[in-house]
């Protein structure tokens, strides 16, 4: 029979020691008891360092993240306390943006030394890679800054390493002040030589024989459609489509009086009267519309004429000493404009991209002749998103079709799908397969 063993005492275990309660504690201070990791409680490890300790999200202490990258982390942490420390970090943030600007700048170079000893601005444009870029900067942006903001401020410095060579040469659509200088600007940044032409057909020319680099023209606007004598160009012109631009339009009435109580007429081009004409309805009834070449030719009738108003950009107004009589009078708020860049040869796929295609059949008035020219679009899921069509000018009522459709030539549904077209069409021209409007 097991015999019954005494209960301990109180305040005793069973084999005698003291109990949890009453045994002397052998811990560190809180201050200096180490993490599982070995690293104490203020985030340094044994050796009194803190600089393998990453943070809770896994990021280093500098800031990177796990793969390394610094994305949606300041390099410099705000400095605490005071306008001064704030200023002082700013202008430590300055010194390395400026550092860094000036090393992309040398690997600009490179790439130009690499690829031509010509020194030729022309030879080392490449749209497909600052569509990339683009891309790559919109998909890293996590704000404050607005996606406008960043897009036109590495715009400008692709713009400012390409020209160390030499400034682009680039034709628009003149005088200055028009809206197509504006997609000069966005589509180019502002370190190329922009060169204004009072015709769409004279910038075809010059940069058929060599003298602009490139060219950009209005090819159709969200509200009014398509600028015709853009596409008439391509009937008998060997440029290709190299880009494109949008730029939303906000038209604005301007003049020297101070008010439009004094407008008798309003000039502009067709298209901007034409997006307006509500709103002139409305209220300036009795004005005379008067169509011209472009809108900064308006603004400067406005400047030299008494009675005359214009409608033209923000930057026409200054350029031509206007008051703004009223501002922002198109009749839609996303009224856009798109522009195409012209140049001399086609470009690599960027992964992106739109091919515009001129297309005609023999007999474009038989039943089924557009549907035949379409057919290997559909067959090989290559999506059309534009179709117009033109006269031929080779016999009346004969018609040619300028069509756009996504992806590039030389993506393999694309590929087929362009050469059973080309099989079926008495007309068949690639006009350019470039990268879509990144904004």
């Amino acid at each position: 029979m097991a015999s019954r063993r005494k209960p301990p005492g109180k305040g005793r275990s069973s084999k005698g020691r003291p109990s949890k309660e009453e045994r002397p504690s052998k811990a560190r201070p809180e201050k200096d008891r180490p993490n599982k990791g070995g690293s104490n409680k203020h985030g340094s490890i044994k050796d009194g360092s803190s600089k393998d300790r990453p943070n809770k999200d896994g990021s280093s202490k500098d800031g990177s993240n796990k793969d390394g990258s610094n994305k949606g982390r300041p390099g410099i942490a705000p400095a605490a306390g005071g306008l001064g420390n704030i200023r002082n970090s700013i202008d430590a943030v300055d010194a390395r943006i400026h550092a860094l600007l000036n090393e992309r700048a040398r690997f600009a170079q490179l790439v130009g030394i690499s690829k031509s000893a010509s020194g030729k601005a022309v030879d080392f444009y490449r749209p497909e890679r600052e569509a990339d870029v683009l891309r790559m900067a919109l998909k890293r942006n996590q704000g404050p800054l607005r996606d406008e903001e960043i897009v036109r401020l590495f715009r400008e410095i692709m713009s400012a390493c390409l020209a160390q060579q030499e400034p682009l040469k680039v034709a628009f659509l003149g005088p200055e002040g028009t809206f197509t200088q504006a997609a000069v600007l966005k589509h180019f940044g502002s370190s190329v030589r922009a060169l204004p032409l009072p015709a769409i057909d004279e910038v075809f020319h010059e940069v058929e024989g060599g003298i602009a680099d490139f060219g950009v023209i209005p090819i159709e606007n969200s509200s009014e459609g398509t600028v015709n004598h853009t596409l008439d160009m391509f009937l008998s012109s060997g440029l290709k489509i190299c880009g494109e631009v949008e730029l939303r339009i906000n038209h604005h009435l301007m003049g020297k009086m101070s008010g439009t109580e004094a407008v008798m007429r309003v000039c502009a081009h067709p298209q901007a009267l034409a997006q307006c004409r509500g709103w002139l309805d409305e209220h300036l009834p009795d004005a005379e519309r008067v169509a011209v070449s472009s809108n900064a030719e308006g603004a400067r009738r406005a400047r030299d004429e008494r009675g005359t108003a214009s409608i033209a950009s923000r930057a026409a107004a200054e350029i031509y000493g206007l008051n703004l009589l009223a501002n922002e009078i198109e009749d839609r708020q996303d009224n856009t404009t798109r522009f195409l860049v012209v140049g001399r040869k086609l470009f690599s796929a960027s992964g992106v991209d739109r091919t515009t295609l001129l297309v005609s059949a023999a007999d474009t008035d038989d039943s089924g002749a557009l549907f035949r020219l379409l057919e290997p679009l559909a067959e090989h899921r290559v999506n059309m998103t534009r179709i117009e069509s033109r006269p031929s000018r080779k016999r009346k009522w004969d018609y040619v079709f300028f069509i756009d459709i996504e992806g590039h030539v030389s993506d393999p549904s694309v590929a087929k799908a362009l050469a059973a077209l080309e099989e079926r069409a008495s007309l068949f021209k690639v006009l350019g397969s470039y990268p879509r409007a990144v904004l």
